[in-house]
């Protein structure tokens, strides 16, 4: 079924008053957080900015399809499949601006239309939110952990670092 925009997008500009005492919260109650913290850091209008170059004139604009992107890597989920969890939650909708979430058909085909030029500007604005909010905080120390994972080249090396496999020599 085709939809409107107006017929998926909402707005949410007020915050649930949150209450603590025996209630029937819903799964991703704790969503209201990053509600305000979006909203703090005008993360849609950033986003929106990203992706001023490509075609407009869709129902989800494209800064509209990055956010429930990032939001299931926050709950935890890894796939696009794994919407059907989240979908009818009252929240997600909240926090997204949504009536409506995209399905997985519509997020796929934007990922394959994303240009270099959304993905330079994606990057540029996260270093930037992430230098802005140092420079807010000014920590004392800053503490860089940078974790290796390593992957066989299954004797394929060109371009790879030189590494060791004790037990299956030359992979």
């Amino acid at each position: 079924m085709k939809s409107s925009k107006s017929h998926v997008q909402s707005k949410a500009y007020s915050l649930p008053e949150l209450k603590f005492e025996n209630q029937s919260l819903p799964s991703f109650a704790g969503l209201v957080i990053l509600q305000k913290l979006f909203a703090a850091i005008n993360l849609k209008q950033h986003l929106q900015r990203c992706f001023t170059h490509l075609n407009s004139g869709k129902i989800f604009d494209r800064a509209t399809i990055f956010l429930p992107l990032v939001v299931p890597l926050i709950l935890g989920y890894r796939e696009l499949q794994d919407s059907r969890y989240y979908r009818d939650d009252p929240l997600v909708k909240r926090l997204l601006g949504l009536k409506q979430l995209p399905d997985v058909a519509t997020l796929s085909r934007a990922l394959k239309q994303a240009s270099v030029q959304s993905v330079k500007h994606l990057r540029t604005l996260l270093r930037e939110l992430v230098f802005d909010r140092l420079q807010a905080l000014c920590p004392a120390r800053i503490t860089l952990d940078f974790d290796g994972s390593v992957q066989s080249t299954m004797r394929k090396a060109e371009g790879a670092a030189v590494g060791f496999n004790k037990k299956k020599k030359g992979a």
